[in-house]
């Protein structure tokens, strides 16, 4: 039996590295609870396409840009939110750090902690964290999918180190509830039945840290 809608979390945050359909998830769960949608501004970073074509040089500007729109746009939609019912947003304030901690070397990471220390807000944690997983295999053959031209020269070597800084992150995240989601091979962009199926497992959300490993219904997500 479906729960109430006061029962279902308010503010869920869907999580993953590049290419494993956060935002389309979010996108999604967003119109079936008629919460307010709150993605991600990346294409308003001027710094990123030429980071994908040579990430040592723009890595810095890149992630300085990231963490300036991020601590603008969150605390600004807390107060819009207020009166919502609920929103889905398709990243977390703490990726920034993650992808930092990946991109630069240790010279700029310490200057990136010493920015970050001048402009960090306090955000109450999510109700729920929806972290989607899959290989970086998956993730190419997603992000070849989807053909977005600055996004050709990410390398099976860079999502490695993405995948992998992520299983770290939330091998330890206990500051929200967690659904942890094998995104392999599930299809919840096209698939209804594969969208329902999650959509009735993130409704019975539990609070602690749990595990789907769902059988698709209509193949590997594109």
């Amino acid at each position: 039996m479906r729960r109430a809608k006061t029962d279902i979390p308010s503010r869920i945050v869907v999580e993953g590295p590049i290419g494993v359909g956060k935002t389309t998830l979010a996108s999604r769960l967003a119109r079936s609870l008629d919460y307010e949608a709150v993605h991600e501004r990346a294409g308003e970073n001027p710094f990123l396409e030429r980071f994908y074509r040579s990430r040592r040089r723009y890595a810095l500007p890149l992630q300085l840009f990231f963490l300036v729109q991020r601590t603008e746009q969150l605390p600004r939609l807390q107060q819009e939110n207020l009166f919502r019912a609920g929103s889905v947003a398709d990243y977390m304030l703490e990726k920034d750090d993650l992808f930092a901690r990946v991109n630069l070397d240790e010279d700029e990471y310490r200057l990136y902690r010493q920015v970050y220390a001048k402009l960090a807000v306090q955000m109450p944690p999510p109700d729920l964290v929806i972290y989607l997983q899959a290989p970086a295999e998956v993730l190419l053959q997603r992000i070849r999918g989807r053909g977005r031209g600055f996004e050709m020269d990410l390398g099976a070597e860079y999502l490695e180190q993405l995948v992998n800084a992520y299983t770290n992150f939330f091998h330890t995240y206990a500051a929200a509830p967690l659904l942890v989601i094998n995104a392999a091979q599930i299809n919840f962009a096209d698939s209804d039945e594969d969208y329902k199926m999650l959509l009735e497992h993130i409704i019975r959300a539990r609070p602690g840290r749990h595990f789907f490993n769902p059988m698709p219904f209509a193949g590997e997500q594109k």
